[in-house]
């Protein structure tokens, strides 16, 4: 009690702004300090998420090829099928026409 006592109001007004300005100044560290990790982290997470969009990009350019392949393979079956479809009516004509 005897401190408070002998304390003056703007000595006590000096002290309290000296603790205030303090905690402000430590405060803004702190931000700065856990704003930067998660600018850290953020950019780690890009370049992952970059690296992951190229992956697919490569996988999606792959996949592409192949149904390409495989449509071309198709249409050569169909083709193909249309052809012997006109053979087989054909040799049916033909064997009509002979009985």
């Amino acid at each position: 009690m005897t401190l408070l006592a002998a304390t003056s109001w703007p000595d006590a007004a000096i002290a309290i702004a000296g603790i205030a300005l303090v905690t402000i100044i430590v405060s803004v560290i702190v931000w700065q300090i856990f704003a930067t990790g998660r600018r850290a982290i953020a950019s780690a997470g890009s370049k992952e998420y970059r690296k992951l969009a190229e992956e697919l990009a490569e996988m999606q350019r792959q996949t592409t090829a192949e149904l390409q392949r495989a449509n071309d393979a198709l249409a050569h079956l169909r083709t193909q099928t249309q052809e012997l479809e006109q053979g087989l009516k054909e040799l049916d004509r033909v064997l009509k026409a002979v009985d």
